[in-house]
């Protein structure tokens, strides 16, 4: 026997259902023929202009077969009894439920999702003080028009903002107040059975029939077997066998919408009682996490400081290499960060390596290498050949070839020639290959970042450096409002360009400052303790999954109902119906029909009866 159709001719010779229904109501899938939803020669007692509404037509052509295959909530009608002209009159206790199904409905939550991208949009391209309040200062500087409208709508720190608060509290409510009925029925259904078949299978959108020389019971006994073995939830019904499949796909749809619940809530969490904060550290230096060590140190309102992980870790050496030719010139090759470090008191010593989005993960906190300049190592020494200071000076780089500015400061220790207590003060700029140029600073660049030809250019100032005022200051800008440029011949700022081992003497025997021949690197981290990560990644991984499951399986009943005709012949009726329309469906009930029709074959036709009855 060939595989049967699901086009075929009913037994009672009426013309079988083609799969062409549609699915008109939410979630109901099922092809009802709307129309005036009267069966011809029926009298339903209604005026002719007056058709059959489409949840009637439903119950009444296909029982608790047509229900929805859905959990989704459908929308409730207003009574329009007691009502206005123009609509309904609602109570305090009316306006609140509309209100409630409103917020909990999945339109509303779509919208409120969209809008909660939208909102995240300048977040990406305005500058957070969350993030780097230089930036943001920066920003308003340049914009002097525009800063105060953003200060008003929060644009400088939208994921605290009011507006952004309240889109996502609101979306959190409303997922909790949709997931949590939808969830209930679900469980309800996956606790009940599958609804016994409708009384006209033909309604159905795939619909096949034959007849068999099988008996109704043994027919429907293979029925059951074959759909249990292909993992329907089946049982039988009186005449019938109910069949249903595709569950997952409501469990992959609550899935979905629960795992973007852990992604809020993870966000939240992260928000609150994160901490985050950078360090530069020089080669040979070290950082303890504690709050003090921090150059600079943010948290959420939750975060207790006395919760921070006790470790601590040191440079031993930053290595980079740059590309040497083409057109990727200078581009980073490698970028690492070898280091020590130990957990907890009297831990072990361990090394690790830090590199761009490879963090060294300590006690629960992730260390971020973010950044990268030079440190040249200068001596001071005063008028009678003292040593006031020595030591690397970090300076910040200004371009991609990492020319570099800052200041060294001598703030304790230096006496002037008559012995008078004073402060010295030099602003450094240090590029790693000189690409030459004479006049101080204003003329020096880099060529390349690496170490190929370093120079150090420095102007020399001495007086008060200003940081015993007890006000913050930038250790990376020299204060000169209090200080007295050291001249020249010509009567300008003292500067000289040294190469390392070169020296600079100050005038008058103020004493002089050397280039040694030695340049330290230094690297910033970013020390990061975000403790929603985890769960927001896993939140992350269930939607995905969630949502395949809820896009790629379909929820389909199969009903097989199994008669005696009226001429003694057992006639074989089965049909299906899905969630929503899927041509996959036809499919599975003519393979499903092909294999029971093994079991249960198709009988000879009358006619071909007796024509072979008349031969012999």
């Amino acid at each position: 026997m060939s595989k049967a159709s699901t086009s075929g001719t009913g037994h009672d010779g009426t013309a079988a259902g083609t799969g062409t229904g549609t699915d008109t109501s939410p979630g109901t899938g099922a092809d009802t023929d709307r129309g005036t939803g009267v069966d011809p020669g029926t009298d339903t007692g209604a005026e002719p202009d007056a058709p059959e509404s489409p949840d009637a037509q439903d119950t009444r052509e296909l029982g608790d077969a047509g229900s929805r295959l859905s959990t989704a909530p459908r929308e409730e009608r207003e009574e329009r009894e007691g009502t206005a002209i123009g609509g309904p009159v609602l109570g305090v206790v009316g306006w609140i439920r509309w209100f409630w199904r409103q917020l909990t409905s999945m339109r509303v939550a779509l919208i409120l999702l969209f809008l909660l991208s939208l909102g995240a949009i300048p977040g990406s391209l305005i500058p957070q003080l969350s993030v780097d309040e230089l930036k943001v200062q920066d920003f308003k500087d340049q914009h002097q028009t525009l800063a105060p409208i953003y200060d008003k709508l929060q644009l400088f720190q939208v994921y605290s903002s009011v507006w952004f608060s309240a889109i996502y509290i609101l979306l959190f409510v409303s997922l909790i107040g949709c997931i949590v009925p939808r969830t209930w029925q679900f469980v309800g259904q996956l606790r009940g059975r599958p609804p016994g078949a409708p009384k006209r299978l033909t309604r159905l959108p795939a619909y096949t029939t034959w007849r068999t020389t099988a008996e109704p019971e043994a027919a429907r006994a293979a029925a059951l077997a074959m759909l249990r073995k292909r993992r329907y939830r089946a049982h039988t019904v009186g005449d019938a066998v109910a069949a249903e499949k595709g569950y997952l796909r409501e469990a992959g749809n609550l899935a979905f919408h629960i795992s973007l619940i852990v992604l809020l809530v993870a966000f939240a969490a992260g928000q609150l009682f994160k901490s985050e904060g950078g360090k530069l550290i020089v080669e040979g230096d070290g950082f303890s996490n504690t709050l003090t060590q921090y150059d600079d140190f943010k948290s959420g309102s939750l975060f207790d400081t006395d919760n921070l992980a006790p470790f601590s870790f040191g440079l031993d050496k930053f290595t980079g290499t740059y590309e040497r030719s083409g057109p990727q010139l200078g581009t980073p090759r490698v970028y690492r960060a070898d280091v020590h470090y130990t957990e907890g008191p009297g831990g072990a010593e361990k090394k690790a390596a830090v590199e761009v989005n490879k963090p060294l993960v300590v006690d629960g906190s992730k260390v971020y290498l973010i950044g990268h300049g030079y440190a040249p190592v200068v001596t001071v020494r005063d008028g009678r050949g003292e040593v006031v200071f020595q030591g690397a000076v970090p300076l910040l780089p200004i371009d991609s070839n990492v020319s570099s500015t800052g200041a060294i400061k001598v703030m304790d220790g230096y006496r002037d020639k008559s012995g008078k207590k004073e402060q010295l003060g030099f602003a450094a700029f240090f590029v790693p290959t000189y690409g030459g140029g004479e006049g101080g600073a204003t003329k020096m660049f880099s060529r390349f970042p690496a170490l190929d030809f370093p120079v150090l250019n420095v102007g020399a100032y001495h007086g008060d450096l200003g940081v015993d005022a007890g006000l913050p200051q930038n250790v990376y800008q020299l204060n000169t409002r209090k200080m007295k440029a050291f001249k020249d011949a010509d009567g300008d700022v003292l500067k000289k360009t040294l190469l390392p081992g070169d020296k600079l003497t100050l005038p008058d025997g103020a004493g002089s400052i050397t280039f040694e021949k030695d340049v330290k690197e230094w690297a910033t981290f970013q020390i990061s303790h975000q403790p929603g990560d985890g769960w927001a990644l896993t939140g992350a991984i269930a939607a995905i999954v969630g949502l395949a499951g809820s896009l790629f399986i379909q929820r389909r009943r199969i009903w097989v109902r199994t008669v005696r005709g009226a001429d003694g012949v057992t006639v074989v009726e089965m049909a299906g119906l899905g969630r929503s329309e899927s041509a996959k469906l036809p499919e599975e009930l003519a393979d499903l029909a092909y294999t029971l029709n093994s079991e249960a074959p198709t009988a000879p036709d009358s006619t071909e009866e007796n024509a072979g009855g008349a031969e012999k």
